[in-house]
């Protein structure tokens, strides 16, 4: 099943709330995301900015054109512990 982020939500200055096609959700956080040079980035590092995130086509996006890739938030979020699976309560 290809990944896709179903709902998106800022929630503090570059902490986004997510939750996948699957049903697992978290809170990742984008610090270390969004370090990079140039002019993208750099207008991330502003919170207002960064707050405007949305969905396109299941990836996170932002007005400047930068997005993430679903199956690499995915596992990032996987790797830093931040995802929980679907309840099946």
């Amino acid at each position: 099943m290809m990944n896709k982020v179903t709902e998106i939500a800022p929630i503090a200055p570059f902490l986004i709330r997510v939750r996948f096609n699957d049903g697992c959700s978290g809170v990742h956080d984008c610090v270390a995301d969004i370090q990079g040079d140039g002019p993208i980035m750099s207008v991330l590092r502003d919170p207002a900015c960064f707050a405007k995130v949305s969905l396109d086509q299941g990836a996170p996006t932002w007005p400047n054109g930068f997005d993430m890739c679903p199956d690499w938030l995915k596992i990032e979020m996987a790797e830093a512990g931040e995802l929980t699976p679907l309840s099946t309560e």
